[in-house]
């Protein structure tokens, strides 16, 4: 009689099999599979149903994972991307630098273009620190305004722009007609004082016209100039002026009494008066001439009459023409 076959608890072949390694591990295998071949043929000695056909179909191909979708990008080749850095680094460092020895340049890339975004700096208008990422000073704990400066400053609209620019016109038109004035000390140029004329305005000097007076001496008819070495004195013979010097142009109407800082001469002596009344003598009245009021005779103590300019007296004709036309001209009593 066959004995029952002994079986191994589970624990016991866990154990066998740890202290398998290697080429026994795999013959062990290997000598496992054919006893299990062995005995499925020794099973089908009697009648046996037929066995369900096994239908073996190959895995379904995994499905490529759909793409994500980006609004604004664009797809654009690897090796691009890389040409444009290798530039960069070159221009900067000098460098040869070949894509391809790089990175991998196969495939493409997608791009997003994106504005250009800048960080924002604010400082206090208070104590001048800067803010950090709340809305409170560090330094004064003064919260953010809208005096506190901001770098870069805030982006205007169009019409903010163009107010800004009509005003910044109209300071520099005010700037140009009522800027301040700089000294220069460069006289390296002749510099020309000019005055601005009026549009149209004449030239021509509209001035009361004056003639030049000149003397000469009468001793020996030299001109006697303004800048002579003694002032009213003759250069070439040394005779002061006198009353006689004649004058161009002749004005004996207007100075009766002799031209101003005149000496007496030999001809005109001059006018004197009497000290005792004030009654002018007649021009050229010598010593002992009797005063017409008073009978004084002129003496030593008779003082002149200091030349000056006299109005001349009316023509008595002209007088007496104007009032017959005056009279003339009167109504009659009606």
């Amino acid at each position: 009689m066959s004995s029952p076959a002994t079986t191994l608890p589970t624990g016991a072949t866990s154990e066998e099999d740890k202290k398998r390694k290697g080429v026994g591990k795999v013959l062990y295998q290997v000598r496992t599979a054919f006893k299990r071949g062995g005995r499925s043929k020794k099973g089908t000695a009697g009648p046996t149903a037929p066995a369900a056909a096994v239908i073996t179909s190959a895995p379904p191909a995994p499905s490529a994972a759909p793409e994500p979708h980006y609004e604004g990008a664009t797809r654009i080749p690897r090796i691009q991307i890389h040409e444009e850095r290798a530039k960069k680094l070159g221009a900067r460092f000098g460098l040869e630098i070949k894509p391809n020895e790089w990175h991998s340049t196969e495939g493409d890339v997608l791009r997003v273009e994106k504005s250009v975004r800048m960080r924002i700096h604010r400082e206090c208008h208070r104590c001048h620190s800067a803010f950090g990422a709340g809305n409170e000073c560090p330094s004064c704990h003064h919260k953010r305004c809208k005096k506190c400066t901001r770098h870069p400053p805030k982006p205007r609209s169009e019409e903010e722009r163009q107010a800004n620019r009509e005003k910044r016109e109209a300071l520099i038109r005010r700037n140009k007609y009522l800027g301040p004035i700089i000294p220069s000390y460069d006289y390296s140029e002749d510099i020309v004082l000019k005055r601005p004329r009026k549009t149209g305005q004449d030239l021509v000097y509209k001035g009361k016209p004056r003639m030049r007076v000149r003397r000469h001496c009468h001793e020996c008819n030299t001109l006697i100039a303004g800048n002579t070495k003694q002032p009213r004195v003759c250069d070439n013979c040394g005779h002061r002026r006198c009353g006689d010097c004649p004058r161009d142009p002749d004005a004996r109407k207007k100075y009766p009494y002799g031209y101003p800082n005149d000496e007496p001469g030999q001809i005109f002596k001059g006018v004197y008066a009497c000290h005792e009344c004030r009654r002018k003598f007649p021009p050229n009245a010598d010593d002992g001439t009797e005063c017409s009021k008073c009978s004084h005779k002129k003496c030593s103590d008779c003082p002149r009459v200091k030349p000056k300019k006299v109005d001349p007296e009316p023509d008595p004709e002209i007088m007496e023409s104007l009032r017959l036309r005056m009279e003339s001209l009167k109504t009659s009593e009606s």
